[in-house]
């Protein structure tokens, strides 16, 4: 009879708790929403089976000496699993629609200011009963309004590693919710005679400007914020690599074996944080809700910059690429192309979007590193 006590204590089914059991489900819900509904699968769907694996009793993923644990000291912790997807989107990304239209670098910017409204309402939250952020973790949360989800990992786990899988959740979250949220808020701050507007082709950009930028870029990041040169020291080395010309098999690697595996790992990691004493708390809510708000706020203040902008130049600029300043790429850029072609069949903007868009990537890092250096430990 003792054996088979001791048997059945062995047993998962005996040692399971209920904030356990809700875990799981999230990270069912997770793998459903990657899967089913191919909303960012390629992070949602590691993230969700290893929310499952660490929640898991006596399997021990996530205690010290476990798989999920070690994973997360050496690629979360050090900060070194999101600089490596960093390099890897900047072997991936072209500057030339930034390089040809800098002004747009103005879009990229504006569309910050949901971060830095959010830091603001993260503070205010301390208010309601039950909800208690601290000025490390309110930066924290703010950097999901820059919709870059390495950059969210990143500053997540310089200030606030105990909310590191719910910020990631949220900001991967709502990067997949991209082609929902944006469009209404682009359309009910424009007219449609603004939607209609269609730009002049964008020049040709040289070799030596595409590899010459990154190098200017990263001077302009030393000298006036060596706080954010961990991520935009990568981005540019990645976009080196790209535009060089030279080390082709390195550019190659940093754009797919490397970065593949990084994110299988990296998914796995902030996984491992959602177990149900980190997750289930009032504070998730608040961030769920801030996370919201603050990518609507960078949204809406791009498409206001460019409207601004348009008038200046005298109807030159359609508005709606000010939405692609928030850095989901290309997937904004794509969005805003799509609500461009609504309104007019003959009206491209991919291109003219995929301007401010690669000004978010830089304008998010440099917006972490500005956080960092402020509230950093």
């Amino acid at each position: 009879m003792d054996k088979l006590l001791t048997l059945w204590e062995t047993t998962s089914i005996a040692n399971f708790e209920l904030g356990q059991l809700l875990m799981m489900a999230v990270g069912g819900l997770l793998l459903y929403l990657a899967i089913v509904k191919k909303f960012e699968p390629l992070l949602l769907l590691p993230i969700g089976f290893g929310a499952i694996l660490t929640n898991i009793p006596l399997a021990g993923f996530s205690e010290a000496g476990g798989l999920l644990y070690n994973v997360y000291k050496v690629g979360i912790e050090t900060g070194v699993f999101p600089l490596l997807i960093f390099m890897g989107v900047g072997a991936l990304t072209d500057f030339g629609a930034l390089i040809a239209n800098p002004k747009v670098l103005l879009l990229g910017a504006a569309a910050q200011f949901g971060i830095f409204a959010t830091l603001f309402g993260a503070v205010m939250l301390n208010m309601v009963p039950g909800m208690e952020f601290t000025l490390q973790q309110a930066a924290a949360i703010a950097i999901i309004g820059g919709a870059d989800g390495p950059t969210a990992i990143f500053l997540a786990s310089k200030l606030a590693p105990e909310l590191l899988g719910a910020i990631a959740v949220a900001a991967y979250s709502y990067m997949a919710l991209v082609p929902i949220i944006q469009p209404p808020i682009m359309k009910a701050l424009t007219t449609e005679s603004e939607r209609q507007i269609k730009m002049e082709q964008l020049r040709t950009v040289s070799k030596k400007e595409k590899v010459i930028f990154p190098l200017m870029v990263l001077l302009l990041t030393i000298v006036f914020l060596p706080a954010a040169t961990p991520l935009v020291g990568m981005f540019c080395l990645g976009n080196l690599m790209r535009e060089s010309g030279v080390v082709e098999r390195l550019s190659g690697t940093a754009q797919n074996e490397l970065i593949n595996i990084v994110t299988i790992f990296l998914g796995l990691a902030v996984g491992s944080k959602l177990s149900a004493d980190k997750f289930l708390t009032a504070e998730t809510l608040g961030i769920l809700f801030l996370g919201a708000l603050a990518f609507a706020i960078g949204t809406a203040s791009g498409v206001l910059m460019a409207k601004l902008m348009s008038k200046l130049s005298g109807g030159k600029i359609n508005p709606l690429i000010g939405a692609a300043g928030v850095s989901a790429v290309p997937m904004a850029a794509r969005v805003v192309n799509k609500v461009g072609l609504e309104s007019n069949p003959h009206n491209f903007l991919l291109m003219h979007a995929m301007g401010p868009n690669v000004a978010g990537v830089l304008g998010s890092a440099v917006a972490a590193g500005i956080l960092l250096a402020l509230v950093g430990p």
